[in-house]
Order: C-alpha cells, then sequence, then structure tokens
C-alpha cells in the first residue's frame, strides 16, 4: 500500500466513536469539511498515479501513447479511474466518520444549538450528495490550498473553481451515477434555483460544454455558513428587516379584524396561508403583520414590490433570492404595494411571484389598495384577505396623543384634530412629527406645538396630488368679511358645525351603522355671480382648518368617450384621502340636468352625470357646489344635497355695508367719499363693488394718493361699461 493511501485509511479510521456534540456551527462546518477532504485526498493519489509517466509536459502535450489510453477507456471513465475507488477498509472508516458527524447533529440540536449547514439541509430538502457538492464549492472559500489541488486535479493552473465535471468525480463511482447526478446542477434543481450555487463560465473565455462550466457558492450563502449575519447584499436595496414591537391584542384595530388575524395565524401552523392586507398607506397593514410574525417569534422582512418593479433587475432573480434569504432567516414575507403586479402588463411577474411563494413556509403577507382575489390557478395556498379600515374616531383621538406623547396638547384639541382630517394611523405620526419639527423652528427649546401647527403639519400631509387636479384657494376672509342676511349666515355655520361634529353624531352616536351612502357633506351655493359664493367657501375652509382646492371644469370634461369618469374619479379619490374640500365654481355645466336620449352625444352626457350622482353619494367629505342658475340643476342633484344656501342680489343696506368693509385700513381715503350715495345709485353686487374699489386705488395711486369720489365713479364707469349696461352721464352725478 502507498504511503498515501495508508495516510488516507488512518485518516478515515480516526474519525470513529467520537462523543458529545458540536459546541457551534462552525464546528459543525469544519467536521464536515474534513470528510470532503478526504475525498480529494483519495482524488489527487489517483491522479498522481496517473500522471507519473508524462508529467514533465502534462498539459502541454498530448502523447501518442495518452491517445491510445483515452480511446481505450470507458465512456465517461476519468483518466485515473484506472486507479480505482476507496479500500473497503477507507469506505469502513468514511461510513464511521458520517455516522459520528450524523450522531453529534442529532445532539447538538438536542441541546439546542443551531448548526447552519443542516439548517440548509432541511430548508431547502437537499439530499447527502447535495450537501457534499455544496462543501466541495465551499472549500477554496475557506482555504486557499483548495484551489491548487483543484487546478492539479483538473489538470490546468489557472481552474482554481471545481467544475461540474470534477465534483462528479469527486463523489460518482460510475458514468451511469454521474449522468444521474448531473440534473442536480440544472435549473429546476434546489442548488441552482435558490442560488446555491452559481454555474458559470471562466471569464473572458468561450462557452465551455456543460461538465466544464465552474461552481460557486453563493456570497450571501458562504457569509450566513460561517457567521451570524443580517441581509445579504443581493436583497439589501429592496428590502428591510424588522422587529415586531407589539403584540396583536396591543395595535389599534377593531376587535373583530384581530380575531379574524388570530384564527387565520393559527391556521398558518399547520399549512401555508397567503395573507392580503388590503387598506390605505398607513392604515396599519403593516403593524399586523409585525404583531403576527413577534406573536410566531419571527422577524418581518419587508420588500416593496413597485419599487422592485422600477429598478431594473432581473425580478425572476431578485425574487429567487429574496425568498431564499427569508427562508436562511426564518423571516416572514411582507410584500408592500403588490398591487403594482395587479396591472394587466405585469401579469407575468404577478404569476412568477406567487409561484415562487409556495416555497415559503407557514404565513406570506401581501398588501394593497386594490381590492383583489386570485384565480384558482394561480396558486394552491390557502388565501384569505382582510381589509384594514380607516381608524375610527376613537382610535384616531388614541393614535393622536401617542404620536404626541408627552406633549401638553388638549384633550379638545386633540379630538378636533381626529374629527376633522380622517387620517390613517400612520399619517398621523407623519403629521405629529411634522407639527414638532414646526415647533422647533419657530421657538426655542422643544415646546409643544400649537393647535395652528397641527393644522398646518396636517394640510402639508394632505392634498399631495390635489393640487394637479384642481387650483389651491388660500383662505384670506374671515366671517366679518362677508355681508349676507342673518339666516344665510346662521346656514353657513350650521354647515361648519355638520363638520365639526359628524364624529359624535356618526360614531358616537351610531348614526353611522344606520347609513351605507350619504355620509358625506353636499353643499349647494346658489346665486347671482359676485354676491359672495367664493368667498363663503373660503370662510367655510379657514373655519374648518381644511384646505380648499377649486376644480377647473376644463382638467375634467372631454370629448372622449370614459374620459370625463376617469377625471371625476381620481378627483373624489383624491379628495378622499386628501381631507380637502372640493369646490365646484359654475357647476351647472357638469352637474346640470339629464336630457331626453335622441342620440350617442346625449347618451354619453345623461352616463357622465348618472357616474357623478354616484360618486357625490360615496363621497364622505365635503364637496360645494357653486352656480348662478339653480334652475339648470339636475332634480337628482338638488335631492342629494344636504344643504342649500341662496346668495341674494344685495340690497340698498348691504351693498353700504360692502362698500364700508371692502377698503383695507391702510388705505388713505377722501373724507368726500360717499358710501350711502354708491350704494343707493349704484346697484351691483359685491364682486363688481370689489372691481370698482379696487380700479380706484389704483386711479388714486397716480393722482394724489388718497381715494376720492371722483376716482370711485370713474372706476364704476368702468365697471358698467365692461357689465355691458349703458352709461349715461346724469347716473354718475
Amino acid at each position: 500500500m502507498a504511503s498515501g493511501d495508508h495516510q488516507l485509511e488512518q485518516s478515515a479510521r480516526s474519525g470513529t466513536a467520537t462523543s458529545g456534540y458540536f459546541a457551534s456551527s462552525l464546528e459543525h462546518l469544519l467536521a464536515e469539511l474534513e470528510r470532503i477532504h478526504l475525498f480529494i485526498w483519495k482524488q489527487v493519489g489517483n491522479t498522481r498515479q496517473a500522471h507519473k509517466e508524462d508529467s514533465q509536459f502534462q498539459g502541454l502535450v498530448i502523447s501518442e501513447q495518452e491517445v491510445d489510453e483515452l480511446l481505450a477507456r470507458p465512456a465517461g471513465a476519468p483518466r485515473f479511474a484506472h486507479a480505482g475507488r476507496f479500500s473497503p477498509d477507507t469506505q469502513a472508516g468514511l461510513k464511521r466518520l458520517h455516522s459520528d458527524i450524523t450522531a453529534r447533529k442529532l445532539e447538538s440540536m438536542r441541546h439546542g444549538i443551531r448548526l447552519r449547514l443542516a439548517g440548509i439541509e432541511r430548508l431547502f430538502g437537499l439530499t447527502s450528495f447535495e450537501i457534499d457538492c455544496l462543501l466541495i464549492c465551499l472549500a477554496p472559500e475557506l482555504d486557499p490550498r483548495y484551489e491548487r489541488l483543484y487546478a492539479y486535479l483538473q489538470d490546468d493552473v489557472t481552474k482554481k473553481w471545481p467544475s461540474v465535471g470534477l465534483v462528479l468525480d469527486l463523489l460518482c463511482s460510475s458514468f451511469p451515477e454521474k449522468l444521474f447526478h448531473r440534473a442536480r446542477f440544472l435549473p429546476g434543481a434546489p442548488l441552482i434555483d435558490m442560488k446555491l450555487l452559481v454555474v458559470h463560465d471562466e471569464p473572458g473565455q468561450l462557452p465551455s460544454a456543460f461538465i466544464g462550466k465552474y461552481l460557486r457558492v453563493d456570497e450571501r450563502v458562504v457569509n450566513y455558513l460561517l457567521e451570524p449575519g443580517e441581509a445579504g447584499p443581493q436583497a439589501l436595496p429592496w428590502s428591510r428587516r424588522v422587529h415586531g414591537k407589539k403584540h396583536l391584542d396591543e395595535i389599534i384595530l377593531p376587535a373583530e379584524i384581530k380575531e379574524r388575524l388570530g384564527a387565520i395565524a393559527g391556521r398558518s401552523r399547520q399549512s401555508q396561508v397567503i395573507l392580503y392586507l388590503q387598506g390605505r398607506k398607513g392604515s396599519g397593514r403593516k403593524a399586523a403583520a409585525e404583531a403576527l410574525s413577534r406573536g410566531s417569534g419571527r422577524h418581518l422582512l419587508v420588500i416593496d414590490a413597485e419599487e422592485l418593479l422600477g429598478v431594473g433587475v432581473v425580478f425572476e432573480a431578485t425574487v429567487r433570492l429574496i425568498i431564499r434569504e427569508s427562508r436562511l432567516q426564518g423571516d416572514l414575507l411582507y410584500w408592500d404595494n403588490f398591487d403594482a403586479l395587479l396591472a394587466d402588463d405585469k401579469k407575468n411577474q404577478r404569476k412568477l411571484l406567487l409561484g415562487e411563494i409556495r416555497h415559503c413556509e407557514a404565513l406570506t403577507f401581501l398588501a394593497g389598495e386594490t381590492s383583489w382575489e386570485p384565480g384558482a390557478a394561480e396558486f394552491e395556498a390557502e388565501f384569505a384577505r382582510v381589509e384594514i379600515p380607516l381608524p375610527a374616531f376613537v382610535d384616531r383621538v388614541t393614535l393622536w396623543h401617542e404620536a404626541l406623547e408627552q406633549e401638553e396638547t388638549a384633550d379638545d384639541d386633540v379630538e378636533v384634530l381626529a374629527n376633522k382630517f380622517r387620517f390613517t394611523g400612520g399619517q398621523i405620526k407623519d403629521a405629529a412629527r411634522t407639527a414638532k419639527n414646526l415647533a422647533r423652528l419657530r421657538h426655542t427649546g422643544q415646546p409643544c406645538p400649537t393647535i395652528d401647527e397641527l393644522y398646518e403639519a396636517c394640510r402639508l400631509h394632505s392634498s399631495k396630488k390635489l393640487s394637479t387636479l384642481g387650483r389651491k384657494i388660500k383662505p384670506r376672509h374671515k366671517w366679518g368679511d362677508i355681508i349676507l342676511p342673518d339666516d344665510r349666515l346662521m346656514q353657513l355655520r350650521e354647515i361648519c358645525n355638520s363638520m365639526k361634529y359628524r364624529s359624535l353624531v356618526f360614531e358616537r352616536w351610531g348614526f353611522d351603522r344606520k347609513l351605507s351612502l350619504g355620509k358625506g357633506l353636499n353643499v349647494l351655493f346658489a346665486g347671482p355671480s359676485g354676491t359672495g359664493k367664493t368667498m363663503a367657501a373660503e370662510i367655510m375652509a379657514g373655519e374648518l382648518g381644511l384646505d380648499l382646492y377649486k376644480i377647473d371644469l376644463s382638467t375634467i370634461v372631454s370629448k372622449y368617450i370614459g374620459e370625463t369618469e376617469k377625471n371625476l374619479s381620481r378627483i373624489f379619490a383624491e379628495a378622499e384621502t386628501s381631507n380637502a374640500i372640493l369646490f365646484f365654481d359654475e357647476a351647472d355645466a357638469l352637474f346640470g340636468k339629464r336630457s331626453e336620449v335622441r342620440d350617442a352625444h346625449d347618451r354619453y352626457a345623461n352616463i357622465e352625470i348618472n357616474y357623478l350622482l354616484q360618486k357625490m353619494e360615496e363621497h364622505e367629505g365635503v364637496v360645494i357646489l357653486a352656480t348662478n342658475f339653480r334652475k339648470n340643476m339636475d332634480d337628482a342633484f338638488v335631492r342629494r344635497l344636504h344643504f342649500t344656501v341662496e346668495f341674494p342680489f344685495p340690497g340698498e343696506a348691504d351693498r353700504k355695508r360692502i362698500w364700508e368693509k371692502i377698503w383695507p385700513q391702510e388705505t388713505p381715503q377722501g373724507c368726500d367719499l360717499d358710501f350711502e350715495f354708491m350704494a343707493r345709485r349704484f346697484e351691483m353686487p359685491g364682486g363688481n363693488i370689489r372691481n370698482v374699489a379696487m380700479a380706484a386705488a389704483f386711479l388714486a395711486a397716480s393722482d394724489g394718493g388718497v381715494v376720492n369720489m371722483a376716482h370711485l365713479l370713474h372706476g364704476t364707469r368702468r365697471e358698467y361699461q365692461k357689465m355691458g349696461k349703458v352709461v349715461r352721464q346724469d347716473e354718475f352725478g
């Protein structure tokens, strides 16, 4: 027996009856590599025997003798096949070594020691042959001498990594066995599909035959086996690992939702469950998933599906890397913005993702805003959809107190915020943080944010997209600026109170359960142009602390069939999430009467009106319609209105009050101004009076710097000309 074979058999025999357990995962890994080392040692011995005769020119010259030998050798047999496999004694020693390692593995598990190599074997369903393949490819990552040994075995100093052929030569004893195990390195096999091993050609070289391709262990797998680590570099850009801070009973959700989530989590312990959490951003979808993951003793791996689609990576490969990472770490997956995959052009990506989810264990979370139910063919796992609603008024109050922490904000102020802004929990946290930042910038130290700063922060976190669909009007007028009959002013205040106390009436007094639709506030302002409709809308928005958006009808109405409805849908959807007041001026152009159908144009015009009726009834915010011609409004719209306010043409007394209030305090006024004469002589609404005052101010600025009666009369003459009225000299005195 050669000395090398003798040493090999001694080494194999030494692996016998070692008692105890592995103290660490690394100790187990090194023991397995020692076993693999014996295969390499034996192969080197066989190769040395085959190379004895022509070692001087080995790899450079093919001799006549070598050609004859290659022709005579059976198909698939390596050059060193004649040297034989392990001797019976060595084989028995290897079996004892393998048995000893297996026994120590089981003992380690009984002691609660986590062995990462054994975990990979279990998680991905690998066979002992596949584990040996992984170990052979792992050896050069730990010890560079294996690079030279592999180069020697492959008869080329540049081939430092094991090829498919070398791995098969090391582990297989016959050609049929090699053909059988060749499939371990093809797409569809666990080693390749889960990116445990990477098959590649030598850089800069032409593609080689399959058995000549190189094998390397993926870098993340190497790091996982050698030391504990967080998510690998491949998954980090599109994922983050979070640990739930609260249990399910500690998060703010309706009791029936919590009960259902708990039942789903219980079922996931016996079988795989896909849970689709539907709700607005910040509504508590991720908080619920974190609570369930905490309850199962796991972390949550969060991936933004929309971001993943937009970064230009290979979607299939990246999804597999992420799923592999979740299995390595034992994390539950949370696919945020899953509804980005529901578009028709993303059908293939959705199908691929749902197909790969089958590899996950227990519970997998999908989260989106769109309602969705999978088809029967999309996956076989149990599916559940849970809709996460907006927090109720009482819950919003609690969320505000939590977000403001120990800040000294009055309870009444918090309740006002919770009532006016139907925010999600996430929006409340963001708004509270913004309010604190505003307070720090405007005051010394870190004072509690004022109610005005809280209102400003809430408006900043509302209406983010509505500005693209309408024009934001900044309220500048107060109650004292508008001149209306007392009854009309009382109506406007009643409208504001309906908004202020909606949570009290709907939620605490139970009216919410009596209404399925019509929970919003729809108001009609009707009256001649210039009578104060827009000013009233501004005053109400300022009183309620909400943003006011004037909708430009030119951006809504389209000649193309269906486009008007799409634009309206976008406006109402954004208004719902923006907590803003919608103001439709000249509303009769859009909300006019339905006509008798004589042609296709009439039919589609009526469809638009019917769609508007539906959206107004579903909308839960404030909508103000302003029209100069109430008689043109469709009766169905009027029936759905909660308030109708008539803005009358101002009488003489009201016109005099308007003339008196229209001037800023800083405006220099002459002693000859006679507002009683102006009100009596000229019948104009407030809008025209404002125009006259502005014209008079500019005239005065260029003529002495003081507004006098001549300026007012000249401005009135110009306004009459603009209005198309006959200008008579005697009327102006």
